[in-house]
This record gives structure tokens, C-alpha cells and sequence, in this order.
């Protein structure tokens, strides 16, 4: 897991901001569909690295999702 993403996803839990997770993750999801256009370069890892934010970004969501304990 990335330590920044990580960061910025415990924020936004903390915070119980679902609309800013839900812009995180479809933006992260745009990157990809952009990368994958790429001619030239290979951006396999840069594309790996973008899914693993997309993992941590879902278990965010799923934490606002989930029964809340005090």
C-alpha cells in the first residue's frame, strides 16, 4: 500500500467524505484507461501501482459502508 494514499484515505474516512473517496477512485480509475492508450512506453507498473491506490481506496469506502462502532 502506498503510505500517501493510505494517508488521504484515512482523512477522508475520518472525515466520512464518501463523495471525495468516490472522485479519488474515479480518477484513479481515468489514469488507467489513460495509460492503457499509451503507445510506446510500457506503464504496467504505473498501472499496478494506480490499482493498489484503487484497493485502498475501496476499503475506505467500505469502512463508511459498514456498521459503524464507537
Amino acid at each position: 500500500m502506498s503510505g500517501a494514499i493510505g494517508l488521504i484515505v484515512e482523512g477522508y474516512v475520518s472525515l466520512k467524505d464518501q463523495k471525495a473517496l468516490d472522485q479519488l477512485r474515479a480518477q484513479r480509475r481515468k489514469l488507467i484507461a489513460d495509460l492503457n492508450v499509451c503507445i510506446g512506453i510500457d506503464c504496467t507498473s504505473t498501472i499496478q501501482q494506480i490499482e493498489e491506490d484503487i484497493v485502498v481506496i475501496e476499503a475506505g469506502l467500505a469502512r463508511l459502508d459498514g456498521p459503524m462502532t464507537s
